[in-house]
C-alpha cells in the first residue's frame, strides 16, 4: 500500500459531477443494464459473462459484465453507492487509478471466474453479473484507506477496517441468501482489492519478483568466488583478487 496515500474524506461537493470518473461509471451500468433488458437474451448472453462462451473467445464479457445489473432496486442501490463512494476514492486517488481499481478489479475476478470454471463445470453456463464487483471493490477500498482510523459513515461511528468488512459481510450475506455461485466473482473482488492493500498493485509485486529473481541469481554466482590464497605464487604485498 502506498503510504503517501490521505485518507479520503466523504465529500462530493468538492468535486465535478458531470466530469468524474464514479458517475461516469454510473451512467455506463444503467445503460448497460438497460440495453440487456430491453435486448432480452439474445443480447444478454453477449454481454453477461459466461465463463464457457468466454472460454470459446467471448473475452469482451470481461469487460461488458461488470456494468449490468438485471434488478432495477439493485441497479439504483448499486449507482447511488458507486457514485458517493467512488468521489470520495477519487478525491485522493485521481480520476485514472480509481478506474484501474473498480474495471481492473472487476476483469481480474472474471478472469479467474472463468479459470475456476475449468475445474468447476457447473460454472461455464452461468451468466454472472458485475456490477456489485465494482461496487464491493470501491467500498472495501473507501474503507481500508482510512485503516484504524475512526470515521463517521453517514452518521455511523465506525473504523475505515470496520467499514471494508461490512462490505465484505454484505457480499456474504447475499451468498447465504443467494447461493454461492452468484457471488463469486464479488468474493474474488474483495480477495483482490485486499490483496492490493496488503501486498501492493500488480506492478510492485512484479518488481518485487524480478528483484527477488536477481537476488538469488547473485547468490547463485557469489557461490562459484573465492578468493585467492597467498600460497598461490603470490608474493606478501600483492593483491588479493576474485576470480
Amino acid at each position: 500500500m502506498n503510504t503517501s496515500m490521505r485518507p479520503m474524506r466523504f465529500n462530493p461537493s468538492s468535486s465535478s459531477l458531470l466530469s468524474s470518473t464514479s458517475v461516469k461509471l454510473a451512467i455506463a451500468m444503467v445503460v448497460v443494464s438497460v440495453l440487456v433488458q430491453l435486448g432480452g437474451p439474445a443480447v444478454a448472453q453477449y454481454l453477461l459473462l459466461i465463463p464457457g462462451l468466454t472460454l470459446h473467445g467471448w473475452v469482451w464479457q470481461l469487460v461488458t459484465y461488470p456494468f449490468i445489473e438485471t434488478n432495477v432496486l439493485s441497479l439504483l442501490i448499486d449507482g447511488f453507492v458507486l457514485v458517493m463512494i467512488g468521489l470520495g476514492v477519487e478525491q485522493s486517488w485521481g480520476p485514472r487509478r480509481v478506474l484501474a481499481l473498480s474495471v481492473g478489479t472487476s476483469v481480474a475476478a472474471g478472469v479467474l471466474t472463468v479459470l475456476l470454471s475449468l475445474v468447476i463445470p457447473s460454472l461455464r453456463s452461468f451468466p454472472f453479473l458485475g456490477a456489485g464487483v465494482m461496487v464491493t471493490a470501491l467500498w472495501i477500498a473507501y474503507g481500508l484507506s482510512f485503516g484504524r482510523t475512526q470515521m463517521n459513515f453517514w452518521g455511523i461511528p465506525l473504523t475505515g477496517n470496520g467499514l471494508a468488512w461490512v462490505g465484505v459481510g454484505f457480499v456474504a450475506l447475499n451468498g447465504v441468501f443467494g447461493g454461492w455461485r452468484p457471488v463469486l466473482p464479488e468474493a474474488l473482488g474483495a480477495a483482490l482489492t485486499f490483496g492490493y492493500f496488503r501486498l501492493g498493485a500488480p506492478r510492485t509485486l512484479w518488481l518485487r519478483f524480478t528483484s527477488w529473481r536477481l537476488q538469488q541469481k547473485l547468490r547463485g554466482r557469489a557461490r562459484h568466488l573465492k578468493v585467492v590464497g597467498k600460497d598461490r605464487n603470490t608474493s606478501n604485498d600483492s593483491d588479493r583478487y576474485l576470480h
